[in-house]
């Protein structure tokens, strides 16, 4: 198990550190010289290059990304061009947010997808199974920042209930649910959809094996039989799929952050692109990177948990 923890761990670094290098080379293509956007475009052409010299871009970019590299690996990401700040606090201040909306999406997918599945798989080929079946490829079909702005349009500006934009900093718990629980749903009604799919076919799957025929012929009671003895085998694929879909969800929650007004990486990101603040986007892109291959060991490792046969394949 040490084994892969540390092979997986030096691949999440090498995934992160190619998007960090990717990004140094993709971003003089990007339209808009930094420098005349900071000093207007009156500024003289020394002065510019002055500025451009001490933000490091007049520098060859191999040796851009081997800097990023270099500081990457002490924790350090850079510098802000337009305040000076240091990129890693400015990560690390919009991190908490981000990882918030994204665990309560995820949250929110198992907790309505899972029960739903191993239902629809226990009443199979019933009406409750025909249409969770519909909507469940309706929901994973729609693009989130849809879903987003009809969710925003409904509950938000027709209705009232619940706040548009922020995320309810300083306003205590109950605002910060709030603001938190339309971005959240948004998030949350594709991968629950999918889940529920996901559990249907892989408790059907288990419900034909002997074990539960035998169990059925001990006169086991049926909730015990479905909660226990089907569901719970079922679900060691599933914990694989969620640490993807945490993953994923991470990088989904960049378009939900923009259209609810939310701070966090997706809002960063957007800013710098905006801005041409290379180094902030380069710093959240490569933590974002890094998040998603660690969701992707931390659901190998649970599946390599439940199921002795993973972990031996893997190390092998």
């Amino acid at each position: 198990m040490s084994r892969l923890i540390l092979l997986r761990l030096a691949q999440a670094l090498a995934v992160a550190g190619l998007a960090g290098v990717l990004l140094t080379l993709i971003a003089p293509l990007l339209p808009g010289d930094p420098a005349i956007l900071i000093l207007g475009p009156r500024a003289s052409a020394a002065l510019a290059a002055r500025l451009r010299t001490e933000m490091g871009l007049d520098q060859p970019l191999w040796r851009q990304a081997a800097g990023f590299l270099l500081g990457a690996l002490r924790g350090d990401l850079g510098r802000d061009f337009w305040r000076g700040l240091p990129v890693t606090g400015l990560v690390g201040a919009a991190l908490p947010h981000t990882l918030l909306l994204a665990t309560a999406g995820m949250g929110l997918a198992a907790g309505i997808g899972i029960p739903l599945g191993a239902i629809c798989a226990w009443r199979s080929g019933g009406r409750l199974d025909r249409v969770v079946q519909l909507a469940a490829v309706a929901s994973f079909t729609l693009p989130s920042y849809v879903v987003g702005l009809l969710l925003l349009l409904v509950f938000a500006v027709r209705l009232g209930w619940l706040p548009a934009i922020g995320a309810g900093q300083g306003e205590g718990a109950w605002e910060l649910l709030r603001h938190l629980l339309l971005p959240a749903v948004t998030l949350a009604i594709g991968w629950s959809g999918y889940l529920a799919r996901l559990v249907r076919d892989a408790v059907l799957g288990v419900l034909g094996s002997d074990h539960i025929r035998a169990a059925r012929a001990y006169g086991v009671p049926p909730r015990r039989l479905l909660l226990r003895h089907a569901l719970r085998p079922a679900l060691a694929p599933v914990v694989a799929i969620l640490g993807v879909g945490l993953g994923s969800l991470l990088g989904g929650a960049v378009f939900i952050e923009v259209i609810f007004n939310r701070p966090g990486l997706g809002r960063l990101i957007f800013d710098a692109i905006g801005d041409r603040n290379f180094p902030v986007l380069r710093g959240a892109v490569f933590v974002a990177a890094l998040l998603y291959v660690l969701c992707n060991l931390a659901a190998e490792l649970a599946l390599a948990a439940l199921d002795p046969r993973q972990r031996a394949a893997e190390v092998d």
